[in-house]
């Protein structure tokens, strides 16, 4: 082989490597565009064992199991279970309840439809873990227009027993 059918071939090589690392590329990134919880279960076998972004509030309770936790992450729909180190929850500080509005996170991690790991369940390993807004207390008031509603009823009760008191004399 000559050298100019050497540089053609290597030119040849090096377009089918390019396009090849492209197409992965183009694939990866569909993959780690933010995801909803809908679209991870009704398309399970599709994002299995890739790469996604999901991202919602950290509610429940941090469950540790050694160098890794357990936190549920819900996206107003549904809630995906999500395993990680310890190390990337440091900056989850308030879980989500009745009393809190939970830290809100965005994950990037690998899904698995059903884990063998952790007995077939759905979950997202993570990778990475991205605060975007921190928990806070949810300070929660007298509704005023209900006690209104209460008294008024309460005191149309109290008439109208009294007025069958009166009736039955």
């Amino acid at each position: 082989m000559n050298y100019a059918g050497f540089k053609s071939w290597l030119k040849a090589g090096l377009f089918f490597m390019a396009f090849f690392s492209f197409m992965l590329t183009v694939n990866t990134a569909v993959f780690c565009q933010p995801v909803s919880s809908n679209e991870l279960i009704n398309d399970a076998k599709n994002y299995d064992n890739k790469t996604v972004i999901y991202s919602g509030e950290a509610i429940g309770d941090l469950m540790k199991r050694g160098n890794y936790s357990w936190i549920n992450v819900s996206d107003i729909d549904n809630a995906m279970g999500v395993w990680a180190e310890n190390s990337l929850l440091s900056g989850i500080k308030i879980m989500g309840d009745y009393k809190h509005k939970g830290t809100f996170v965005e994950i990037t991690g690998i899904f698995n439809r059903a884990c063998p790991e952790h007995g077939g369940d759905m979950d997202i390993h993570a990778q990475s873990i991205k605060i975007i807004s921190p928990g806070r207390q949810i300070n929660e008031g007298l509704n005023t227009s209900k006690k209104d509603f209460a008294i008024i009823l309460f005191g149309v009760i109290l008439i109208i027993w009294i007025l069958r008191l009166l009736k039955i004399r």
